[in-house]
């Protein structure tokens, strides 16, 4: 199993390279970034910082561990321009860019900054018209489509990428999300406990056979909230309170426990955002810790 390190990209930009160069110098198998422009509730003017930029500053910075966003909104840019970002980013790394792909659901960003936003039909529509020219520029080189969404005539992609530059889709929808992670997709994201990634994951499997896709070409990789807990009575008090995301709550011990859980529901890849991991020095030993006392035994 691979473990990657999600970033907040609302903190200051010298804690977001510091962050992103330590999980890599650390062993960190993936470092990954939301695609956001603005916070979904509460103060809009905190700052946050663009994934792309990002994403290239780390590549410059880092070596060996894999990187994306988590995912890019398709409302956010036209396609093959994304690609092309994509791209340049993966040049800059040397291959190591996973290409992470929604189609899009944070409203207030698109109202204020005047993006079309449209219906839920409208957004899937325009994914998937989105992922028939991105796979057909890595792949061919040029694509031409004339979408209802988007058309484009005999577009280049030139340079290639350096890497296999792998699209990411993600989000649990189980008619259309899904059905197009296995048309489509080399891997797969969700938030996601051990039960809903085995669930949703025999469902996706069906898409495949319908499809006739291999579903093992696929990876699977899901997100968790990180409570790393001194005790089990701690642990107790916390799973209590009803944590509204996916969360990994408990000792080392308990942990592990629930690592095999996720092995056994074919997870390839565990996502820790560090949204619950504090700062400072805090921060750093809990993220080492995660590491060295639950993660290591499942190192790929």
């Amino acid at each position: 199993m691979r473990f990657g390190f999600w970033v907040g990209n609302g903190h200051e930009w010298g804690e977001i390279l510091r962050r992103g160069v330590r999980a890599a110098e650390t062993g960190w198998d993936g470092l990954w970034v939301a695609d956001h422009f603005m916070p979904f509730t509460g103060d809009d003017d905190k700052p946050i910082h663009e994934a792309w930029a990002v994403l290239a500053a780390w590549a410059q910075a880092t070596e060996g561990v894999r990187l994306g966003p988590l995912v890019c909104g398709n409302t956010y840019r036209n396609p093959a321009v994304l690609l092309k970002q994509a791209v340049t980013t993966d040049h800059i790394s040397n291959g190591r860019v996973v290409l992470g792909l929604g189609s899009g659901w944070q409203e207030n960003e698109h109202v204020a900054y005047g993006l079309e936003f449209g219906t839920f039909t409208d957004r899937f529509e325009r994914l998937e018209e989105a992922l028939q020219v991105i796979t057909t520029l890595r792949d061919e080189g040029r694509a031409s489509l004339d979408g209802a969404h988007y058309s484009f005539v005999d577009a280049p992609l030139s340079p290639g990428p350096v890497g296999p530059l792998p699209i990411l889709l993600g989000g649990g929808g189980e008619k259309k999300t899904l059905r197009m992670v296995a048309q489509y997709a080399d891997e797969w994201n969700v938030w996601s406990d051990p039960g809903i990634m085995a669930q949703k994951s025999a469902v996706l499997d069906a898409h495949c056979e319908r499809l006739g896709r291999d579903p093992k070409a696929i990876q699977r990789s899901s997100v968790a909230l990180l409570f790393l807990c001194d005790t089990e009575d701690e642990a107790s008090e916390l799973w209590a309170k009803g944590i509204e995301r996916p969360s990994l709550i408990g000792t080392p011990a308990q942990l592990q426990e629930q690592m095999a859980a996720y092995v056994d529901a074919g997870v390839d890849e565990v996502i820790i955002p560090d949204f619950t991991l504090g700062s400072g020095a805090r921060h750093d030993e809990l993220v080492d810790r995660f590491l060295a006392e639950v993660a290591a035994p499942f190192r790929n």
